[in-house]
This record gives structure tokens, C-alpha cells and sequence, in this order.
């Protein structure tokens, strides 16, 4: 099969799903690997008009099919079809999240209705989750979808007649052309024109072929996931090409597969700005939730360990297990016990079950309050802590159907808590979740969680390599700084041996440590050294975090050290800028308690302070608390002053690693010289975790070598040569979209180096070079904001600044003063001159990123990409070039008359105008100016920029037009409120 026409990954995406080859009309006879269970139908067989989402007449039948008072009565399938339709069309009042949650409520079965004898409530099913076979799979392409504009994703699955899986297939007709691309165009484009499509939405795809990634409705683009299959040998086939992404495809789109993620596997949660958001499953969450349900129902092994790195989502795992655990029928009702391993992680886990709606989950603080919860035989989520096990008497509860999923289980070594748990719940099933490997040494932990079964001891593994791989996670680099204050070797030895690995110290244990040696401490903060690395935080903190608008954490090694860092700190940022964070005791002076000692809520509302990018708060200062359990995605940088290792070491680093718009790694400095020898700071038997952090000095030493090859695809330009010219000779050296392609991605690799090295002074003997590269791919990015997204990808801060400072090269923002009007083309038509073309190109393209959004600039522009490759191929000559862009530029000059004509005709109140006209029944008010003048007036006082997408704004225009209508006794009228509503959206 030849996979370079337009339709080929389409194509190829039906064949796998459904047997059907649309490039040859025949049909597989490979029934095994089909599974039959989607049926190919064409957009035409579908008996639908193009504004409606669901295909009614198959979901009329699934409802009269699978409910038995609907079979009675087959017209009450009407009555559900149209609760259904509310919740589509309701979309604009409430938003997607909320929409989806709703429509997800329905599809998942918890709706009832008054279908039973007297009018009794029972259950509606939309699907048959038990018996695949009582469903109806139907797999279409190119649907066309019509709300405000008409749209045509690639691939749409239903389930019964509801589409539950939209899909973008991206054909690389370009290097750069990737998966990003289409889920672009699901992500800002289609969930925004026909919203309602999504409302039923599971989870949308994108692929170009080589990679398949997926998302949920609202997810931005940086958090959609590979799909992977656990131990695929054919990783390294997969990167040649096409065939391979089938395994994916058939694996991700199984039906089963598909109803399960529904079923088990979403969550709707609130976020820190107390936005709905919606959250589905990686898929080593969904592969390791699935091994934990798997092995209670088998109910052979009683035990397992899953190791999935520091940052890879161990929480929301241990959610989408509980949840299914509860929901599993055959399991009688479990009870499901979380075990977390101190107060600050206890916060972190129970705030992720509540922030998702978990029904039935209890906290207890006390040993007896959990005793007297399994003695009274309690069915729920119960969430403790491991150290509450110490005072567990013998067989607590001796029932088979109790689950325990303990996170960090590398602490329960410490005084023997694996065996006590055990004694205490004999029967029940032990699964120890850890973010760092477990050491054979640590036999504690693997007689109380790994089975013998497991290879090597794990039930699921998802190492460090793999969530780099698959972005779940950032690199860690670490920067020594101020080697002269560092601990000498000796003294860093002996601090490692009295460190008790076993634990993380208490803030009050950190203390009394410190104590004990009283010679490092001295050392440690003596008041000129402190002085040194604040004055030294403060330089890095200003040249290397705040420009990229991230935070950062400073450790110490003690709860005074932190007083005095803080101190420090305020002689060069306000006062406001940082807060220390630690436990007070009893024990503690009044006066010192009174001034730094903090409780729950406190702490609770510095670490929300902190999460939010806008606030003042830049640092934490810690020594014990938040250095596991703390989730911060803006903190990037964390200045290390403390004597750590092992275990403790890499899960404080790893606050680092969480993914954050425009951060690409996580940075530790070091003044305490733990990275001095970064083998024996970081003893574990998993080889690979040595490479888990590295330093940043490589990244400076591969700069010269990425310079070279970058600055390779250029030989023979001179860089010396300014204006317009020096520009056009580069563009010339990289003349198709192979060559610029290449230069993409050299450039990109390149542009991370920069950024991260930045402004580090080995930058200053290639600023020059940097400066004009970057000006290079500026100029020769795609016009069309949907191709190449993954490579041509947005410039970081300090390159931006620096092509801002002194545009030397290119001149490209004089490009105004070439006016686009008839006489200009028709002189440049009749006079075809390659500079003169290069000019009228770049100003078209520029004209096209003006109005991106409409579809006819949009074809246009594709026209031009069109054009360019032709040329490029050598398909036409240069003068043929010209003239046609000749044409194209005349029918952008039409095309931006009549936008222009448009705009002044549809003003708001002239969209109002024709809307009320429209709809004028012998009851509407003969006032129609009148009426609009009011809606016009109302709305303008509520509105702001970017109103609508905010739920407040939306909410305020909602009632300012609810209540201009009310005055003319309009505001019962649905349909009227729903279009007013829609224009007020696009025209306001």
C-alpha cells in the first residue's frame, strides 16, 4: 500500500479498526485481528443531518434495546434522547467540562428515569458494558459537523449511535508534519467551532502514522500521552515508519478498551484556579491500576510492587484503582485502604480523591479510629498513614476482599511495619507503590509487597527513561556552585553515615542531627558563609529563574538555617518574595514559635500562593517539610544545602521534574557538594538511576559541536551580509522543506541548549551566530499555524529577547511599508523580480496569521504552501512562480474587501437586528431596535476582553441578556435566549 496520497493514515487507521481497505473497496478476511466489532460506514450511510452530533436512530434502538421498560414502550426512548439533546445544546451555557461530566453520567448508567410500575425510577443503560456484542461500533470519516462553521474531523467512532472517539490524521507530506498537528487542530480548533461533538466525548487522537497520542476534551497539547504497549519489542521498528503504529491503534481503539476508560478511568476534578478540568489515564497508570484489579480478582498472589517514577502520576493511579476496585461487582463491595507515609503527602493524596468526587472515602488520624472502621467492617476508601501500623493489634479484620495500596513503600522497612501490616489484615492484599527503586538490601519491603512471580520483583515498572521518553516527566540537571563552601569529602562521609537513610527526617529530627554534629554545623552556618551562597542565590535567581517566570525552593539544613537563609534573602528581594515552611514543637521558644511557626491551613495557603504564577511568593525555604509529597509544577530550581541521599535525595530533586509550560528541565544547585561524587549520593542496585541527574557542564561542553552542525546547513552563505539580501541567501540554502525541516530540528535542539545554559558567559562567543540563526528560522517558519507544530515550536525568552534587542539581519519588520494593492501586483506581474516576489510572499503569509481563523484565508493560504512546494520541486518555473502569486495576492485583496464590507455591515447590533427579524413571531414586541438597544446597552457594561473564556464572564452576559429579555417578557423563550446568546459570543 503506497502511504503518500492525502488519505493514506486515514485509510490505514479504518483498515486496522475495521478490516475495510478504502484505498482498494475490499474487505480483510482477518476476522482475528479486526475482532469484527467496528463496522466501517460511509458519512452518507450515516442518517444524520450535518448539525446533528448523534446518530439517533441507532441510539433509539440501543435504548429500546437494552432497557426493558423502554422495550414496553419504545416511545419513552424519545423522552431520554431529548434529556440528551439538552445537555448538547447547553454546552454554551455551561462549558465542555461540564457538559461532558453531565452527558458522562448518562453514558456511564447513573441516570435513572420514571419508566418502572407507578412511575418508579430505574436505571437507564446507553451502553452494555458486560456484553460488547449488544453494541452497536460504527467507525466513519470525514464527518461533517455544522454549528457556527461547518467542520470535518478525520475519524469518528460511535458507540450506539454517540461518538465517543474523534480521531486527526495527519499524512506527513512534510518532515515536520507530526501528530501535534492534528491534535491541534482537535484541541483549538474543533472543540471550540462544534463543541457539542465533544460533549460525549471519552478521548480524542492524533497520529501522522509514527506515533499515536491521545487526550481528553480541554487537555492542552503539552499533557496528550503516547499510547504504549507494555514490553513492545518493536519500539525500534516502530521508528521506520507506518505499519507499526497499528499495534497502538488495534490496543487503544479496542472497544474494551475504549468502555473502560469511560467506565473506570475519568475523572472530573477542580484545579487550582477551581476550573472544572477532566483527567483520563497515562497509560502506565492505566496498565498499572488494571494489574492491581487484575491480581485481586485472580485473588492468587496477595501482593505486589509497582515502581513508576518519582513525577509519573503515582497518586492518580492509586485513585483510578480504588475507584475500580469499588466498582467491581465480583469483589462484593471492598474495602480499599490508602496508606500514605506523613502528614504533607497525607494532604497531597487525600486533596487528589476529594478534588476528583470519590464517593465513600474517610481519613482517619488514629490507629484506634482505623481499628474501630475495619472492626465495624466499613465498605469505603479509607486514607491513613503507614506509622499508625506500629500499634495495629493482630487480625484487625481477617476478610479476603480488604486492599491496602501503600505509597513510598520503601518506608515501611523501618521497624518492620511490612509485617505488622500483615499481621493485622492476614488476608488482605499488600500493593507497596514507590517513585525510587527498591534496593535488594531492603528485605523488608520486598517480603511484604514483592511477589515471586513478578520479574525482578515488580509487578510495573516505569523507570526514569521512561517518562523522559514519553514526557511524563522533565531531565533533572544538577550546577555546582560555590565550590569552595561545599563540605570537604571527609566530613560529607561521616554526615552521610549518621544521616538514617530509613527516613526522611522530621523538621524537630533535622535539629536534634544536626546537634550531634556539632562541627558541621558551625561550618554549616557560620553567618559569612550563609551571606555568600544568599547573595549568590540571588544573582542565579535573577539571571536564570525569574526571566522564565519560575519559582524555586531553597533546603537547609536545619529549621535556624532556614530563619537565617530567609534573613538573608530579604536583603535582596521584598520581604514578601519568601516564606520558610517548617514544623514548631513544645519544646520551641514562644517567641520563636509566635514568628515562624505555622499550621495546616497556613502551609496550605503558602503552597497555593506559591502555585500561582502571579503571586509575589518566588521562594520556600524548607528543611524537611515538602520534600516529598509537594507538587508545584512552577518550581524549577531548587538550591541544595543539605546533607541527603538515596531515597530522600531523589524524590526532594524530583519536585523539579513536573511538566510546566515553557520549562524543558529541572535544576538543582548544589552548595553542600551532595553531587560531588553523585555515585555514592545516589546508591541504588537500578543501575539506570545513576543518569537520572546530569551535569550541567555536559550541556556546555556539547555546545560548540550543536553550534557547527546547525550553522552546516548554511556553508558558503555569508553571515555578514545585512538587510533583506543576507536573509534571502540563507532562506536560498535551505530551499525545500526537507532542507528547512532539518534545519528545524538541529535549530530546536540547539535553541534548549541556549536556554538552558543561559546567560552563562560561554554564550557570548556565539551570540552572533545564535542571534542570526534564530533570525533565520523566524523567516522560514510554515505560514499556516498547523503544520510543524512539534518542530517549528514557539522561541524561548532569552532567544526572543535577544533577536529583539538589535535586528540586524533580515529586516523583516519593514514589511509593512510594501503596501498590497492592485497596482503593486499588477507592477509586479508585469515586471516579475525575485526580490520584489519575496517581499509580496512574506506579506501574504503575514496577512494569512492575521486572519487564521477564516476559512477562506485559510485555503488561501494553503494555495501559497502549494505554490511554494511546485516551485521548490522545480515543478514551474520562477516567472510562473510570480504570477501566480500574483493571482493569489489579487483574491486576498478581494477577500479582505469583503471581510472588511462585512464587518461594518454585521456590527453587533446589526447581527442582533437580523437575529431578532428572524425569529419574530406575532408575540415578539413590534420594538425590535428597541430591544436591541437594550441587550447592546446591558451587555457592553459586563463584558471585558476575553470574556468568554472565563465561566464568570460567561455567567455575567447570561444574565445581563436574561434580564433584557425578562423586561419584554421574552426570557421564557429558550431558543431565542440560546442564538441571542451565540451572537452576543461572537460579535461582542
Amino acid at each position: 500500500m503506497s502511504f503518500n496520497e492525502l488519505n493514506s493514515v486515514e485509510n490505514y487507521i479504518i483498515k486496522q479498526l475495521t478490516g475495510v481497505n478504502l484505498n482498494a473497496n475490499e474487505v480483510s478476511e482477518d476476522a482475528v485481528l479486526y475482532g469484527r466489532f467496528w463496522q466501517y460506514k460511509s458519512p452518507q450511510e450515516l442518517q444524520r443531518s450535518t448539525n446533528e452530533v448523534l446518530i439517533e436512530s441507532d441510539l433509539k434502538a440501543a435504548l429500546i434495546r437494552l432497557n426493558p421498560a423502554i422495550t414496553k414502550n419504545p416511545d419513552l426512548a424519545d423522552e431520554v434522547i431529548y434529556k440528551l439533546r439538552a445537555i448538547l445544546i447547553s454546552v454554551h451555557q455551561v462549558g465542555l467540562v461540564r457538559a461532558n461530566e453531565e452527558f458522562f453520567k448518562w453514558l456511564q448508567g447513573d441516570k435513572t428515569m420514571p419508566f418502572g410500575e407507578n412511575n418508579r425510577h430505574v436505571p437507564v443503560r446507553l451502553i452494555d458494558f458486560e456484553e460488547l456484542k449488544n453494541n452497536d461500533f460504527i467507525a466513519t470519516t470525514q464527518f461533517r459537523i455544522h454549528h457556527r462553521e461547518t467542520k470535518i474531523p478525520d475519524v469518528v467512532l460511535f458507540i450506539n449511535g454517540i461518538p465517543v472517539v474523534i480521531g486527526e490524521a495527519k499524512t506527513p507530506i512534510r518532515p515536520s508534519v507530526s501528530w501535534l498537528d492534528g491534535a491541534h487542530e482537535v484541541h483549538d480548533i474543533y472543540e471550540n467551532a462544534v463543541s457539542q461533538l465533544f460533549v460525549p466525548n471519552v478521548f480524542s487522537f492524533a497520529t501522522e502514522g509514527k506515533e499515536l497520542y491521545y487526550g481528553a476534551i480541554r487537555t492542552p497539547l503539552d499533557y496528550w500521552a503516547p499510547w504504549r504497549l507494555e514490553n513492545d519489542e518493536d519500539a525500534i521498528a516502530k521508528r521506520l515508519g507506518l505499519g507499526e503504529v497499528g499495534k497502538e491503534l488495534s490496543d487503544l481503539l479496542h472497544p474494551k478498551r475504549v468502555l473502560d476508560i469511560l467506565q473506570n478511568f475519568s475523572l472530573f476534578t477542580t484545579n487550582k484556579k477551581k476550573q472544572r478540568i477532566k483527567i483520563i489515564p497515562r497509560f502506565q497508570q492505566y496498565e498499572g491500576a488494571n494489574k492491581i484489579v487484575d491480581r485481586v480478582k485472580e485473588g492468587k498472589i496477595k501482593k505486589g510492587l509497582l515502581w513508576h517514577f518519582q513525577g509519573s502520576g503515582k497518586s492518580l493511579l492509586m485513585v483510578f484503582a480504588a475507584q475500580k476496585l469499588r466498582r467491581e461487582k465480583d469483589l462484593k463491595s471492598p474495602t480499599v485502604i490508602v496508606l500514605v507515609d506523613r502528614t504533607d503527602l497525607d494532604t497531597q493524596i487525600t486533596g487528589t480523591f476529594n478534588a476528583a468526587d470519590i464517593s465513600n472515602v474517610e481519613t482517619t488520624d488514629n490507629i484506634k479510629q482505623l481499628q474501630t472502621l475495619l472492626e465495624n467492617d466499613t465498605r469505603k476508601i479509607i486514607i491513613s498513614m503507614i506509622f499508625k501500623f506500629r500499634d495495629a493489634k493482630p487480625n484487625m479484620n481477617t476478610r479476603e476482599n480488604i486492599i491496602v495500596l501503600v505509597d513510598e513503600a520503601h518506608r515501611t522497612q523501618e521497624g518492620d511495619l511490612g509485617r505488622q501490616m500483615r499481621a493485622a489484615l492476614p488476608n488482605a492484599f499488600l500493593f507497596g507503590l514507590t517513585g525510587t527503586p527498591v534496593n535488594k538490601a531492603d528485605k523488608n519491603t520486598f517480603w511484604a509487597f514483592g511477589a515471586e512471580e513478578d520479574e525482578g520483583g515488580y509487578m510495573s515498572r516505569y523507570t526514569f527513561h521512561d517518562s523522559i521518553r514519553d514526557n511524563a516527566t522533565l531531565p533533572l540537571h544538577f550546577e555546582p556552585r560555590l565550590v569552595d563552601v561545599h563540605v570537604d569529602k571527609e566530613t560529607l562521609d561521616k554526615a552521610f553515615a549518621e544521616f538514617k537513610e530509613s527516613t526522611a527526617l522530621t523538621d524537630e529530627e533535622a535539629d536534634a542531627l544536626n546537634k550531634k554534629s556539632a562541627k558541621m554545623a558551625a561550618f554549616l552556618k557560620s553567618p559569612e558563609r550563609v551571606a555568600k551562597i544568599g547573595k549568590d542565590i540571588a544573582t542565579h535567581f535573577k539571571e536564570k529563574v525569574a526571566p522564565h517566570g519560575f519559582k524555586a525552593m531553597i533546603v537547609t539544613p536545619d529549621r535556624y538555617a532556614c530563619v537565617q537563609y530567609k534573613e538573608e534573602l530579604d536583603k535582596y528581594f521584598p520581604v514578601e518574595a519568601s516564606r520558610v515552611v517548617f514544623s514548631t514543637s513544645a519544646n520551641d521558644k514562644l517567641d520563636f514559635k509566635q514568628k515562624w511557626g505555622i499550621d495546616k491551613g497556613q502551609q496550605e495557603k503558602i503552597v497555593d500562593e506559591f502555585n500561582d504564577a502571579l503571586s509575589d511568593l518566588q521562594f520556600i525555604i524548607v528543611t524537611a517539610k515538602l520534600l516529598t509529597g509537594f507538587d508545584a509544577p512552577i518550581l524549577q530550581t531548587m538550591y541544595l544545602d543539605k546533607s541527603i541521599k538515596d531515597h530522600t535525595l531523589l524524590q526532594a530533586i524530583c519536585r523539579t521534574n513536573r511538566l510546566y509550560p515553557e520549562k524543558s528541565f529541572g535544576r538543582i544547585v548544589d552548595y553542600f557538594g551532595v553531587f560531588d561524587d553523585a555515585a555514592k549520593a545516589l546508591q541504588f542496585d537500578e543501575e539506570s538511576i545513576q543518569t537520572v541527574i546530569s551535569n550541567l557542564s555536559e550541556l556546555r561542553d556539547k555546545l560548540p559541536k550543536t553550534m557547527k552542525e546547525t550553522l552546516s546547513h548554511f556553508i558558503g552563505v555569508d553571515r555578514t551580509l545585512d538587510g533583506f539580501e543576507g536573509l534571502e541567501a540563507a532562506q536560498n540554502a535551505i530551499h525545500n522543506n526537507d532542507k528547512k525541516d532539518a534545519f528545524a530540528k538541529d535549530y530546536k535542539y540547539l535553541s534548549k541548549l541556549w536556554e538552558s545554559l543561559s546567560p552563562d558567559t560561554i554564550l557570548n562567543l556565539y551570540q552572533e551566530d545564535y542571534k542570526w540563526l534564530s533570525q533565520v528560522f523566524e523567516s522560514v517558519r510554515p505560514a499556516a499555524d498547523n503544520i510543524g507544530k512539534l518542530l517549528w515550536f514557539s522561541l524561548g525568552a532569552e532567544t526572543t529577547k535577544l533577536i529583539h534587542e538589535n535586528v540586524h539581519v533580515g529586516e523583516v519588520h519593514h514589511l509593512d511599508e510594501f503596501i498590497l494593492d492592485a497596482d503593486v501586483i499588477e507592477d509586479i506581474f508585469n515586471n516579475p523580480d525575485p526580490k520584489s516576489a519575496k517581499k509580496l510572499e512574506k506579506l501574504l503569509i503575514k496577512r494569512f496569521k492575521k486572519n487564521a481563523g477564516n476559512p477562506k484565508f485559510k485555503s488561501l493560504s494553503e494555495r501559497l504552501e502549494e505554490l511554494r512546494d511546485q516551485a521548490e520541486q522545480g515543478l514551474i518555473t520562477s516567472i510562473e512562480f510570480v504570477k501566480e502569486l500574483c493571482k493569489l495576492a489579487k483574491e486576498t485583496v478581494e477577500a479582505e474587501k469583503e471581510l472588511e464590507e462585512l464587518l461594518i455591515e454585521k456590527t453587533p447590533k446589526a447581527a442582533l437586528t437580523e437575529l431578532f427579524i428572524e425569529l419574530k413571531t406575532d408575540k415578539t414586541p413590534a420594538v425590535v431596535e428597541r430591544i436591541v438597544e437594550d441587550i447592546d446597552a446591558i451587555v457592553r457594561i459586563v463584558r471585558f476582553d476575553g470574556w468568554q473564556k472565563t465561566s464568570s464572564g460567561e455567567r455575567e452576559v447570561q444574565k445581563s441578556l436574561r434580564k433584557a429579555l425578562l423586561k419584554y417578557k421574552l426570557h421564557k423563550d429558550q431558543i431565542l435566549f440560546e442564538r441571542a446568546y451565540a451572537y452576543i459570543k461572537e460579535y461582542y
